[in-house]
This record gives structure tokens, C-alpha cells and sequence, in this order.
């Protein structure tokens, strides 16, 4: 791809980062919505979870899939695609006349979901070849999910008590239709020098891997977690996942490159995304249901409450993709995890919701720590990567995050469900920690080290990395 005027580059990540809001403002925008749907379309807490999980899951299982096939075919096509299918399946959406329609529907705008953003991570990496201006970038596009969590709460609350759960899903029609025109005009076309081929075999053992575990997770209170049904799910789960690993480690061109993971900075980003959207998938699912049905607020209030969280998340989004670009992504990975869990703490072991006081700065503290934690899960993951291989090293870091959102409803919700709710308190708490202490063992010059060999097992194109080595100044060390 020809090296574009700065101009055109902030261009084209505006037009990246609009794709990122519409799929970071329909999952805010829906929590908010939830308790509206549960009445109108009598559902149960489990059909709620999978409102929001059947849109994770097959968005998980089909980011890599994006992201390998737009860097076999075209950047911008299947960018445009997805773009499509997701405004298609808003207007679907807003129309589905029950609860398994919904559900289904969630599910087309989830196919257009994957084509987008980590095939515009992959457009962004490959027009941003400055490390610090690339550092920058993600800071940006981090911050773009602070802005859909403070606009959803509140857009959502005022269309739902205003026109009705169906108006949340309005808002990406005219949002698609522009990033669709100025896509085709503004941003060019890219792919990788070496096409890879497509896996069916290894995205089936994925779709089976991520669909039985959440499905036992999700519906095991209801059918008994000794049942047939669930102990056959779980042992579906780790049949796939040994099958992945056998069969991806043979393939020349996997679905799964699982030479990524020898990467302590790769698997560390993935552990950590993991961990940090789990804990916002059951944060947002908690909150939902607490001031809605709990403290009998209404929506637009509801989301008003959450504005502290999301105000914090706004400013240190951008702040944190600056500390990585100086300092490395040490810094604000153990800053962010100490956030997320003095959070989830005050909320499990001091009762932070007794007080406005206490459950405000709880909000805070997430907010805090949710900011500073995204823009280094991308940049540490891509960080020694060949270009030729950003898009499908983006789609599993992109996975991870989705992977770890669906975990975190299907978990937490399925505690609430078992009416242990401070159980999950302590979840968020412990996904807190675990971003503490992996981005602490995962960011030091030993760490860097195995990224560096890792490219260069990872063929040609090795030389040519998709970030130079990250800072190992105090903070990355």
C-alpha cells in the first residue's frame, strides 16, 4: 500500500474508528435496553445472556476467518461487506417480531461484525508504519469505546423510554451508510503479499469450541450442571479445542497461528484481553440489572448513573495510548489492572452499592481501569508481528476480547441466575488481578525477546515488523 498524505491517514482511521463505535455503541446501547426486552418479550435471565452472546460468540468465531480472508482478498472489500451486513442486520433487528428472532438476527449483524474491526485494525497497521504515530492511532481507536460508553447509556436510555427498545438499533443505519460511502472514496485497497489459504476445518473446531462452552455455561443452572446435555457440551468443548490444537499445528497456513502464541507479549495481550472484557461483559450485565430492576430506575437514568465509568474510560483511552508510545505498555496495564480491581473489590467485599458516593467511585475506578487497558492489549499483541500477518494477529487479539465478553455474561449471568450475584463481584475482581499480574510478567525485556524470535520463525516477511520493539525504559521493564 503507497504511503498516504497524513491528512488521508487520519482519514482513514476516522473511518476505521466509525466501525468500532457503531459495534461498541450497539453492545452499550443494548445493555441499557435489556431490562425493556425482558418485559416486552417475557424473557428469562438466560435468553437475556443471549441477546448479548449470540452476537459475541459468532463474533468470536468468525474474526480470524475476517481477518485472514480480507488479507487474501482485499482490505476494503470485505470491510465494505461487513459494513453492509452489520446496517442490514440493525434493520433486522429492529423488527424482530420475538426473542428467537431477535436472537437470530443479533447474529447477522455479528457476521458483519467480524469483517470489520479487525480488518480495520489491520488497514490502520498497515497505514500507520510510524511505531509512536501506530501507538497514537490505537490510543484513538481505544478511545472510541469510551465515547460509545458514555453516548450509549444515555442515547439508549433516551430512545427506550422515548420510542422503545426497537430505536436502539436505528442509530447504526445512517452511521453504516456513511463509513460505506466514505470508505469506497477515501480508503484504499490493501492485502497481504502472500494470500493464505482458508481453513474450514480449523473455523469449525472454533465455532464448536466457543458455541458448547457457553452454551453449557449459560444454560447449566437450567438443565442441571451434571445433566447429559451440559456434561456433553463441555466435553464437546475440550474434544474441539484438543482437535484445534492438533490439527492447526500441522497445517502449513492455519486458521489459528499458533506460532503467534510462542509471543510472550502475544499471549499475554490475549490472556489480558480475555480477562479485561470479561469483566466488562459482567460489570455492564450487573449494572444493567441492578439499577433498572434493583433500584427501579429508568433507563435514561440508568445510564446517567454508569456516566462516571464511561467519562473516565473516555480520557484515559487516549491517555494510554500515549504512555504506551513513551513509556511501553507496562505502565498502564498495572495501573489499569489495580483500577479494575480495587473496583470490583469495593463491590464484592464493601458493599459499594449502599452509598451513591461509594457506588460513583467504584464506576470511576472501572472506568479508570478499563481505559488504560485497551490501547496496550493491541499494540503489545501486533508489537514484532510481520505486516503480512497484522490481519489475522488483530482478529485473535479481537477474538480474545469477544471470547472474554461472552465468558463474562455467560459466567456472571449464570450466577445471578443461581442468586449468587456477590459471586460475581468477585469475578470481576479476580479478572482485575489477572491483568494486574500478566501485564507485569508479560511486558519485560525477556517477554520482548521471545516476540523478536517469534517473527522470525514466522517466515518471510519477518524482517519487515508490524511494530518495532516496545520501549524497555521504567515501566516496561
Amino acid at each position: 500500500m503507497p504511503e498516504l498524505s497524513r491528512r488521508r491517514r487520519l482519514l482513514v482511521l476516522a473511518i476505521c474508528c466509525t466501525s468500532l463505535l457503531i459495534v461498541s455503541l450497539d453492545n452499550t446501547i443494548l445493555n441499557v435496553a435489556l431490562p425493556s426486552m425482558q418485559k416486552e418479550l417475557h424473557a428469562s435471565v438466560s435468553g437475556l445472556q443471549w441477546t448479548i452472546d449470540a452476537y459475541t460468540l459468532v463474533l468470536a468465531s468468525l474474526l480470524m476467518l475476517g481477518g485472514s480472508t480480507a488479507d487474501r482478498i482485499g482490505r476494503r472489500r470485505i470491510f465494505q461487506v461487513g459494513l453492509t451486513l452489520f446496517t442490514a442486520g440493525s434493520l433486522l433487528c429492529s423488527l424482530a417480531p420475538g426473542l428467537g428472532w431477535l436472537i437470530a438476527f443479533r447474529m447477522v449483524q455479528a457476521v458483519g461484525g467480524s469483517m470489520l474491526n479487525p480488518v480495520a485494525m489491520s488497514i490502520i497497521t498497515n497505514t500507520f508504519t510510524d511505531p509512536k504515530e501506530r501507538a497514537r492511532a490505537i490510543g484513538v481507536w481505544g478511545g472510541v469505546v469510551g465515547i460509545s460508553m458514555a453516548a450509549g447509556p444515555i442515547v439508549g436510555g433516551a430512545l427506550v423510554e422515548s420510542v422503545g427498545w426497537r430505536s436502539i438499533f436505528w442509530i447504526n443505519l445512517p452511521v453504516g451508510l456513511l463509513a460505506l460511502v466514505m470508505t469506497a472514496r477515501f480508503v484504499p485497497e490493501s492485502r497481504a503479499p502472500k494470500p493464505r489459504r482458508p481453513d474450514p476445518v480449523g473455523q469449525l473446531l472454533v465455532i464448536a469450541l466457543l458455541g458448547s462452552v457457553t452454551y453449557g455455561i449459560i444454560e447449566g443452572s437450567a438443565a442441571g450442571w451434571t445433566s447429559p446435555l451440559i456434561l456433553g457440551c463441555f466435553a464437546l468443548a475440550l474434544g474441539s479445542l484438543a482437535g484445534l490444537l492438533t490439527y492447526e499445528r500441522r497445517r502449513h497456513e492455519p486458521l489459528v497461528e499458533l506460532g503467534f502464541f510462542r509471543s510472550v507479549p502475544f499471549s499475554g495481550a490475549t490472556a489480558i484481553g480475555v480477562s479485561a472484557f470479561a469483566a466488562l461483559g459482567g460489570f455492564l450485565f450487573l449494572n444493567t440489572l441492578y439499577l433498572q430492576n434493583g433500584r427501579g430506575l429508568s433507563a435514561l437514568h440508568a445510564g446517567l448513573f454508569m456516566l462516571p465509568m464511561a467519562a473516565m474510560t473516555l480520557v484515559c483511552a487516549p491517555l494510554s495510548g500515549r504512555l504506551v508510545s513513551a513509556r511501553g505498555p507496562r505502565l498502564p496495564l498495572v495501573l489499569g489492572g489495580t483500577a479494575m480491581t480495587a473496583s470490583g473489590l469495593m463491590f464484592a467485599a464493601f458493599d459499594a452499592q449502599s452509598t451513591d458516593a461509594a457506588l460513583f467511585t467504584a464506576y470511576v475506578l472501572f472506568g479508570i481501569g478499563f481505559g488504560l487497558i485497551n490501547a496496550p492489549i493491541t499494540n503489545t499483541a501486533v508489537s514484532g508481528m510481520p505486516r503480512s500477518r497484522a490481519g489475522v494477529a488483530a482478529a485473535i487479539v479481537s477474538t480474545s476480547r469477544q471470547v472474554g465478553q461472552s465468558l463474562g455474561v455467560a459466567v456472571i449471568g449464570a450466577a445471578v441466575a443461581a442468586g449468587l450475584q456477590l459471586t460475581g463481584w468477585w469475578i470481576i475482581a479476580a479478572c482485575g488481578l489477572a491483568v494486574l499480574l500478566l501485564g507485569t510478567i508479560t511486558t519485560g525485556r525477556w517477554a520482548t525477546g521471545t516476540a523478536e524470535r517469534a517473527a522470525a520463525r514466522l517466515g518471510p516477511g519477518s524482517t519487515r515488523p508490524a511494530a518495532a520493539s516496545l520501549p524497555t525504559r521504567s515501566g516496561s521493564r
